[in-house]
């Protein structure tokens, strides 16, 4: 019987050795895992993870053994006495740029051993804006090896060459994309199974049904003068399903209109 495709991996907890062409140490305190869900990193600054990663559910998650991360330092591929890693753009203009040859190396040696569904991401201002699909993609792949950009950004060679899927995080800039990298492996962590411990509260948040989530309360049932709206203590769900309805169409409806858009005309689809 085999696994559906829409159902992620689950952790086995087997070792896996592969062959690398450069050393490896012969301890490790983290030692590689087969099928286990795998984010790969590119990155002039490994230090930077696990970060916020290694906190919370995440973190614990990461301890478990439910996923893995693994830092490639760009670095480490740099040309030459001092490890360069970038230059000037050709043509002229303001900035340095990420060589393609530098680069190429450091994604042959990430993406070595990678086999199913593992995806190659580069985070880019003129990529595709991330989202929830696209981290549920994620979450059913085998892994992914995130690229994290620094400068003036890449050699469009390296994007010619390799297949690779640019992302972006929101309209804006960053000087690299570190941030963006735990943004995602964050987002997409937390739907494998075993992470979170009521798979329901990945099925009833914001964008799980293309709409913005309702809002929450809690205790105290009073604070400062204003209540929990009335209908949330009468104890009658199905009042309190609709009543969360209304509440995630309203405030999809003021806050973003595109979501909105294309909510109503999924609905007419019947979808």
């Amino acid at each position: 019987m085999t696994d559906s495709k829409d159902t992620p991996r689950r952790a086995t907890g087997r070792k896996r050795i592969h062959v690398s062409v450069k050393p490896r140490e012969l301890m490790t305190p983290t030692p590689e895992l087969h099928g286990v869900w795998t984010a790969r990193i590119i990155t002039l600054f490994p230090t930077a993870f696990p970060g916020v990663l290694g906190e919370s559910l995440t973190g614990k998650a990461l301890k478990d053994g439910l996923w893995q991360m693994q830092t490639i330092d760009l670095r480490e591929f740099g040309d030459g006495k001092h490890r360069n890693v970038d230059d000037t753009p050709t043509g002229g203009g303001a900035g340095m740029v990420l060589r393609a040859d530098v680069m190429g190396k450091a994604i042959d040696h990430a993406m070595a051993g990678a086999s199913g569904h593992w995806p190659l991401i580069y985070f880019s201002p003129r990529g595709k804006p991330m989202s929830q699909a696209m981290v549920q993609d994620l979450a059913r792949a085998d892994g992914v090896t995130m690229i994290c950009g620094r400068f003036e950004g890449l050699d469009e060679r390296t994007l010619a060459h390799y297949p690779i899927r640019e992302v972006s995080l929101g309209d804006f800039v960053m000087t690299g994309g570190e941030i963006a990298a735990q943004a995602m492996i964050d987002a997409t962590v937390r739907l494998l199974p075993g992470v979170l411990g009521n798979a329901a509260s990945t099925e009833q948040e914001s964008f799980s049904e293309g709409l913005l989530e309702h809002p929450q309360y809690t205790r105290p049932a009073e604070w400062r003068g204003l209540g929990v709206p009335a209908v949330l203590t009468s104890g009658h769900h199905g009042e309190i399903d609709r009543w969360r309805q209304k509440q995630a169409e309203a405030i999809t409806r003021e806050r973003r209109p595109d979501m909105w858009e294309a909510y109503q005309a999924r609905k007419a689809k019947g979808e």
